[in-house]
């Protein structure tokens, strides 16, 4: 059973000709993988009419559908890319559009880029015809809503501290999350990044810590800036990133170099646990 199917509108669509085919979507499209088909029409719903086109011009948007900046972000790229091979072109439908828009495209502005002219939510049909409607109003509620990461301006990176001053941040803070960072090699451009995250330490409650780090690297990727600098080169690099989760929104206030040669940050950590703020 394809999953793209739940958001499906059923009527009839736009009859395919002759001039399209069907391919396997491309490895280098990762975007567009384990979404519940494999193969997809050629030329694409952006007019693309060679793969060299569609992975080219899809590899520009992997990076937003990473950050998960809307639930419905890669069904809705990857409708339009990687259309599903059936009988008829399935649209995304205007609705999903918008809600897509209003939430990702604060993101493409923290990264200097405008929503752009050729994903204009008119150009598509609205959710009476076919297309794909975006879920339940009530799936937000099957589901735990994360803060949202904001997108700020990257705190400087402290390389000389003492573990007390370390220890007087922390206090002010909700979460400690140790990050190490390094470029990916791409055939295309060096926008890909490696994020592991390892959380030290969780003063908010309602996080879980697989919950933290999630929002940490969806942090690193909606301030593409931020994590261009901390990685100048492709070897890896260790840092502490640390901040506060307030109503409903996540801020990192403050990013430390992690070397091993400095053992202020690890005693700072170890000595956290029996810590007590003033």
């Amino acid at each position: 059973v394809l999953a793209v199917y739940g958001f499906l509108r059923v009527a009839t669509g736009l009859d395919i000709g002759l001039s399209t085919k069907c391919v396997v979507i491309p490895k280098e499209m990762g975007m567009c993988h384990k979404i519940g088909y494999s193969e997809m029409r050629l030329p694409n719903l952006m007019g693309h009419t060679s793969m060299a086109e569609v992975i080219l011009k899809s590899t520009t948007w992997q990076h937003l559908v990473h950050t998960d900046c809307h639930p419905h972000v890669r069904t809705f790229m990857c409708s339009l890319f990687a259309p599903i091979c059936l009988d008829t072109f399935i649209h995304p439908c205007r609705s999903m559009c918008v809600a897509v828009r209003d939430s990702c495209a604060p993101v493409l502005l923290c990264q200097g880029h405008p929503w752009p002219a050729s994903l204009d939510c008119d150009r598509f049909p609205g959710d009476e015809d076919t297309c794909l409607a975006p879920l339940a109003k009530d799936y937000k509620y099957l589901h735990k809503v994360l803060p949202k990461p904001t997108c700020q301006t990257c705190p400087a990176v402290e390389e000389f501290f003492t573990h007390k001053r370390v220890l007087e941040v922390f206090c002010d803070s909700n979460f400690a999350v140790k990050v190490k960072l390094s470029k990916k090699r791409t055939a295309f451009e060096d926008r890909e990044y490696n994020i592991e995250c390892q959380v030290e330490f969780i003063t908010q409650g309602s996080l879980l810590p697989y919950e933290t780090q999630s929002v940490i690297q969806q942090w690193l990727l909606i301030n593409e800036k931020c994590i261009e600098r901390m990685t100048p080169t492709h070897r890896p690099m260790v840092y502490l990133l640390v901040g506060n989760i307030e109503g409903g929104t996540i801020l990192v206030k403050q990013v430390y170099r992690w070397q091993r040669k400095d053992s202020q940050l690890t005693l700072a950590t170890q000595k956290w646990r029996y810590h007590k703020c003033l």
